[in-house]
């Protein structure tokens, strides 16, 4: 942990280390640019949380020196399966895909973030903790950021990469276009038996709503699960409840390692950029868990704005990045509402149709959507 007191100025300050903020200051080390990195948290959440990484994302990390490390520690799955209950309707195969990573990587996002830190702490940088941004002014000449305990920073260029309820977006002025899911969703790391096995992410279909269960390292499996109101630490007894109404002989629940609930947001900034103030990953765009692109959307958008540094072209960063995340946030909605549909005449087309689909190009194309390979 760094408690270190801040520097007077640097070139750019990052706001927030997360993937997204560790990911830029990696980019910004890299390409020798100053910058200086700052958290509220007294160290990083050990949490499992985003636990998705798609091939381009490994692409990026690449790039950064930050691919083979995190690959280590993963487990790589060639498929995506989409269920009602027990029946397959359509495979997604990831093992044809165009890219050095034909698959995609399940690894707790803690572990993502170790890794970034390391790689940050090999290019001689570190992350400043804890440091609570309050105040963020622009002038014409740079920003000055503020600390909750007086301290001051001055900066060429401040970044937001400080999530949903970003202290930057809201200094910048800049709007937060969306809404909110009505349904809250669940997310658990279980020990369990389950069926499918550990070679395939399973979207299952249900009316009570749409499951996510994905294959982990350790034996665990992550369960995400929209619900109508989840309970605030889901436990054994709920996570097994609810695989048998969804997906029912499919899972024995042995154990959970970790839960919460949350709700999720469809929002996108109205602007990328307001002066001296820049936006990445969460404080940029928030959408549903369904594809897991969160994550992998926000470190893709700061590798990009680490090289519009490095090339002095921050200009052309919203029109590179702010479509992909419209993208992202209308696909994964089209995504979650085609699964949570009740409507049992619509249910009925889907589960006809998607067979089908499953002898043309579709499955491939989903693919490359998911693993974000469309967004080079």
């Amino acid at each position: 942990m760094n408690t270190t007191a801040l520097p007077r100025s640097t070139q750019v300050a990052i706001v927030g280390a997360g993937p997204a903020g560790l990911a830029l200051a990696v980019a910004l080390a890299d390409a020798g640019i100053d910058f200086v990195v700052l958290d509220k948290l007294a160290e990083g959440a050990n949490t499992s949380r985003a636990a998705v990484v798609h091939a381009r994302t490994l692409e990026v990390l690449d790039e950064l020196g930050a691919s083979q490390d995190l690959i280590a520690l993963g487990v790589p799955v060639t498929r995506f399966a989409v269920r009602d209950g027990a029946r397959r309707l359509l495979t997604v195969p990831f093992e044809k895909l165009p890219t050095p990573h034909p698959y995609t990587l399940m690894v707790p996002q803690y572990q993502t973030e170790h890794v970034l830190l390391a790689r940050l702490r090999a290019l001689g940088g570190d992350v400043h903790r804890p440091h609570e941004v309050i105040s963020v002014v622009q002038d014409e000449d740079g920003v000055t950021l503020t600390t909750s305990t007086g301290q001051t920073l001055r900066a060429g260029y401040a970044v937001g990469t400080d999530g949903m309820h970003s202290t930057v977006r809201e200094a910048a002025g800049i709007g937060f276009t969306g809404s909110t899911y009505r349904e809250s969703f669940v997310l658990a790391d279980v020990v369990m038996e389950w069926a499918p096995g550990p070679g395939e992410v399973s979207l299952t279909f249900a009316t009570a709503g749409l499951t996510v269960v994905a294959p982990l390292p350790g034996g665990h499996y992550r369960v995400v699960a929209t619900v109508d109101d989840a309970p605030e630490s889901p436990d054994v007894a709920f996570v097994q409840r609810l695989l048998d109404e969804r997906a029912p002989g499919q899972a024995t629940v042995d154990a959970c390692a970790w839960s919460s609930r949350f709700r999720v947001h469809h929002r996108v900034a109205d602007h990328y950029r307001a002066g001296r103030m820049l936006l990445a990953g969460d404080a940029a765009h928030v959408h549903s868990p369904a594809g897991g692109q969160g994550m992998n959307t926000g470190i893709q958008d700061a590798y990009a704005l680490g090289r519009a540094f490095a090339t002095d072209q921050l200009d052309g960063y919203e029109a590179q990045r702010r479509p992909v995340a419209q993208r992202v946030v209308a696909f994964t909605h089209r995504m979650t509402r085609v699964a949570t549909t009740r409507n049992p005449v619509a249910r009925g087309v889907r589960n006809t149709v998607l067979p089908l689909l499953g002898h043309t190009g579709l499955p491939n194309k989903l693919a490359a959507e998911l693993a974000e390979l469309n967004y080079r």
